[in-house]
């Protein structure tokens, strides 16, 4: 199964965000993080792949089937979905939010199945201390965490995460993406997060896609993408790609000697 996105355009109304975007072929069990300055129009293309915006131009096809014009509804079995913007039912306990989640794709009458699902879920996450927590009672962080636990108890073809570890201390940082990694190598979907570190898209992703001004800029492995001098230009630093003592890729980022002064 593969997941591809050919000379995509979108926008809202008669505003153009994504030009032509093309993602050559994503495969099951692969973890595609989208990088990019804010406003470079990756919401934008995870809505589009999640049938929340339609698409101007341009093509997705997911396993074969083009989906570009293929209802929401329709798509929701297949790809699920976490926004940066989080909400729920204030009156659900956290159990009862991410069984919420998975009835959504699997009719609406209750299975010992579906619950043994929202607990392991909820375990691999660390969550389960909060199972019967009211969603209310949640700080952002433990909601983001849910939110990232709805996603996944789906089991779809398909996880968007649109900066899933925005409001996540450095701990729970790395338990989320340590979990949908695991989820990667147990389920074999293709997972695509839109990260701002660049260093956690770096220790996770097996492939990163740069998106500035709704273009693709580049497309390769994390090693070859955060060497490039674009990296700097998008973001407005200066950068310097170096190793760990353990090997790991780390990218040394600062304001432009002539910012910093200013």
């Amino acid at each position: 199964m593969t997941l591809s996105v050919e000379t995509l355009q979108a926008g809202y109304g008669r505003t153009r965000i994504l030009k032509d975007v093309s993602i050559p072929a994503m495969t099951a069990g692969s973890f595609v993080g989208l990088i990019g300055p804010n406003a470079a129009g990756k919401s934008t293309l995870f809505k589009s792949l999640a049938g929340l915006v339609t698409p101007t131009a341009g093509r997705i096809t997911l396993g074969g089937d083009d989906i570009t014009h293929l209802p929401r509804r329709d798509r929701v079995r297949r790809i699920a979905y976490m926004p940066q913007a989080y909400g729920c039912n204030a009156l659900l306990t956290v159990f009862e939010t991410v069984l919420l989640a998975l009835k959504q794709t699997t009719g609406w009458r209750v299975q010992g199945d579906n619950l043994d699902r929202v607990a392991d879920t909820l375990s691999a996450l660390g969550l389960s201390h909060l199972a019967d927590r009211g969603i209310a009672d949640l700080s952002g962080g433990q909601a983001q965490m849910v939110a990232v636990a709805q996603t996944i108890v789906r089991a779809p073809e398909v996880i968007l995460l649109d900066e899933p570890t925005s409001a996540l201390d450095l701990h729970h940082q790395l338990s989320i993406l340590t979990s949908v990694r695991s989820e990667m190598q147990r389920r074999q979907p293709v997972i695509m997060a839109a990260l701002h570190d660049l260093n956690l898209a770096a220790k996770f992703c097996d492939r990163l896609v740069l998106l500035r001004a709704g273009e693709v800029l580049a497309d390769g492995t994390p090693a070859d993408i955060l060497a490039l001098p674009e990296i700097g230009e998008t973001y407005r630093v200066d950068t310097d790609l170096e190793h760990t003592r353990r090997g790991a890729l780390y990218v040394d980022a600062r304001l432009p000697a002539a910012a910093s002064a200013a």
